[in-house]
């Protein structure tokens, strides 16, 4: 009787649900790493499935999945042409760099065309893996409760949203689990089914039944969560502080809540070809609220066109100004919907047709093609750099400011804390002018007497009636750019000073000098989104300062050579050196509020999340090939234990090893069935008498008294021979 075969569609099926099922595992990379761009990997994830689920031979299988993976590194990190000597020599020069970083454990030092080597030799092994699961073995329970346990984990601890996911993998896998079990019990009982490739109806009622579950399931009132959010509590048994939450560091659009931890990333957003440093302003924000920033409405908008001048950003002629260019381009799909630009911007050129949008209140620009809004790929833009006078700066009091800007940019919520006000207060007391108010709160942030820390862990969102900038100054004391700068600006306002939030980026890194004045190209990422201070002074306009602890403030200011001003000297053009970023201890708490401008950090550290991805990588490919392969090992060595001993210990081990082979493919030996009748079914399955024959050898030596009888040579070859057909 020969064992009943499922119909190729039904195969096709299971394993295409296996495959939506790794694509699940696939989705969360892009926002829990570094924003990769997974389109390549995920082609080559279809690449690989389709492969094994035809069921190519072997070695064909291989050199068809080692060719993809070869092209797909040739075209994204080697620009020779493909088998070159330039080509050998890059490769050799990777290989011999990666193997030395790893015989060193120094893991983060990996290429990236190292860890997509390591990320496609996972998709290979997968798709061999989901194949034997999913079509063989039939076991797809685990490998769904380990897909569903992995979104409940990210879900829970970073900021993936796997509401969706979770949705889509149940539908997914009970389909899959009803097939799989249909399959099984056919098998078992070895009942004919020629009907169903005739008409594959029956599959109708088990989709049914599963989305009709699934959206009773998704309708139905919830109850609220019974248990408290577990990272808090981990983060306070650990010893790590209060907890608060977390987002991922870059360039966000809703600031109306501050606060909360965030996650590191180093994930490059534009490189930029000028001259200098200078800040990368996106926007500014003028009403605080409290909890954070939002902008004033109905604010007045101009539109102009490529190479248009643009005056709503000219500076007073007491200003100097260096008229430059700069050029931006961003990386695959990293752009941002607003321009941006440094202080002074005069034209913007775009390849593209494109029409400019300034909301004035906002100081922000906004593309436009065909009427939408479109972000620009790259563009060039003018502009007049300003240097300010700091003499200037010191008269400004002498004039008054304009009413629409005294009025707009003073404003402050009514429930702010009194203490705000007292401590600004008491720090410019012996202060002469606004330029001095404005550096003695500056310096106050990065003074012993303030005390204040610059980390991106434990950063607490304020609760209730508690105000953002109060808990800050007199509580936490340890926060990051939006802290810094919000805190700034608010006392400021308490003093009837002028003043704005302002966000956008640093200048990045410079990853290519150029001549001296020539271009440096610049390397901006989403660790380098900030924010700052923007004041302003009757005569010289709105001119940029910088809080936050550790940072530099990348504006211009000179001293007139026609006063001397012996108590401060001349100042640089350039405060100090960016420090360099150290990549802080990650927090606990991962709870996500809307994103923010949060800073850069100062200091760069060596650990990075390929100290835990590449042994984890590494650990599952070694534990794959073992448990993969486990059967053919384990055959091999009560193979040799058999030929070398012999006696009927070995053999009885080499009889259950078979029977559990056996079981582990579907054709396991069921209570009240003889050894006998069990081995007539898997030699008319296999088309050989080689069980049976083991079968009355097992017997006889189990009923003899003689039980140190050996087996001879034929029977040992005759068992090797039946495991091979089994295993495969």
């Amino acid at each position: 009787m020969k064992k009943n075969k499922i119909p190729i569609l039904y195969t096709s099926i299971l394993y295409i649900c296996g495959l939506l099922l790794f694509m699940e595992w696939l989705y969360p990379v892009t926002e829990i790493a570094d924003n990769t761009d997974l389109r390549v990997f995920l082609i080559y994830t279809l690449f690989c499935f389709a492969i094994s689920m035809l069921e190519v031979k072997g070695w064909l299988s291989m050199l068809l999945k080692a060719g993809g993976m070869l092209l797909i590194i040739h075209g994204l990190y080697i620009m020779y042409p493909l088998f070159s000597s330039g080509w050998f020599q890059e490769l050799y020069a990777e290989a011999a760099y990666n193997i030395e970083a790893l015989l060193s454990q120094h893991w983060y030092q990996f290429t990236p065309m190292f860890q997509s080597v390591l990320f496609l030799l996972l998709i290979w092994l997968m798709s061999y893996l989901i194949h034997y699961w999913f079509i063989y073995a039939k076991r797809i329970f685990l490998f769904v409760v380990l897909t569903f346990s992995y979104i409940a984990v990210l879900d829970t601890f970073t900021t993936y949203d796997g509401t969706m996911a979770i949705i889509r993998t149940f539908v997914i896998a009970f389909v899959a689990l009803g097939m799989s079990n249909f399959f099984k019990e056919i098998q078992s009982e070895n009942i004919h089914f020629s009907w169903t490739k005739k008409n594959p109806i029956w599959l109708l009622p088990l989709i049914l039944i599963v989305l009709f579950s699934t959206f009773v399931g998704y309708a139905s009132p919830k109850f609220e969560p019974q248990w408290a959010d577990p990272v808090p509590f981990i983060t306070n048994l650990t010893g790590q502080g209060s907890g608060g939450s977390i987002q991922k560091v870059g360039y966000g659009e809703d600031d109306s809540r501050l606060g909360g931890s965030f996650l590191q990333d180093y994930t490059t957003v534009f490189y930029a070809s000028a001259r200098k440093d200078h800040y990368w302003r996106v926007e500014t924000k003028d009403v605080y609220t409290g909890k954070g920033w939002e902008s004033s409405k109905n604010n007045d908008t101009k539109t102009f066109t490529d190479e248009q001048a643009i005056d709503s950003f000219d500076y007073p002629n007491t200003v100097e100004t260096e008229t430059l260019e700069a050029h931006v381009e961003y990386v695959d799909n990293k752009r941002i919907s607003k321009l941006l630009y440094p202080y002074g911007l005069t034209t913007v050129s775009a390849a593209d047709t494109t029409e400019y949008v300034l909301n004035e209140g906002a100081q922000s620009i906004q593309t436009m093609q065909d009427g939408k809004n479109v972000p620009l790929q790259k563009y060039t833009i003018s502009y007049d750099y300003p240097s300010f006078d700091i003499r200037e700066l010191r008269l400004a009091d002498e004039q008054d400011d304009p009413e629409e800007i005294a009025e707009r940019y003073t404003q402050l919520p009514r429930n702010l804390p009194p203490r705000v006000k007292e401590l600004a207060e008491e720090l410019t007391a012996d202060s002469k002018n606004r330029y001095e108010m404005t550096r003695v709160l500056e310096g106050y942030f990065s003074s012993a007497e303030g005390g204040f820390v610059y980390q991106i862990s434990n950063v607490p969102i304020p609760e209730g009636g508690d105000d953002y900038v109060d808990q800050f100054l007199f509580d936490s004391k340890a926060g990051y750019c939006d802290n810094f700068s919000s805190s700034m600006v608010v006392m400021l306002r308490t003093l009837g000073i002028p003043a704005r939030w302002a966000k956008g980026f640093t200048s990045g890194e410079v990853i290519e000098s150029g001549d001296i004045g020539e271009f440096d190209l610049y390397e901006v990422t989403n660790a380098n989104a900030h924010s700052w201070v923007e004041v302003y002074f009757p005569g010289s306009g709105w001119v940029p300062f910088e809080p936050t602890q550790g940072f530099a403030n990348l504006g211009e200011f000179h001293v007139s050579p026609e006063v001397n001003e012996p108590e401060e000297p001349e100042e640089p053009v350039q405060e100090e050196e960016e420090p360099e970023r150290e990549m802080p201890e990650l927090p606990e708490d991962i709870e996500e509020p809307a994103e923010s401008a949060a800073a850069d950090t100062p200091e760069e550290s060596s650990f990075t999340k390929w100290h835990v991805i590449i042994p984890i990588a590494v650990l599952l490919l070694v534990g794959f090939v073992l448990y993969r392969f486990r059967f053919r090992l384990q055959a091999h060595l009560i193979g040799n234990r058999l030929e070398r001993k012999g006696d009927a210990k070995a053999y009885q081990d080499a009889y259950h090893f078979t029977l559990k082979v056996l079981g582990h493919n579907g054709n396991k030996k069921y209570p009240g069935q003889t050894l006998g009748e069990f081995a007539n079914k898997i030699d008319s399955m296999y088309a050989t008498n080689s069980m049976g024959m083991l079968t009355n050898v097992y017997e006889r030596m189990i009923y003899s008294r003689n039980q140190e009888q050996i087996p001879s040579g034929e029977i040992t070859q005759l068992w090797k021979d039946l495991i091979k057909k089994i295993i495969g």
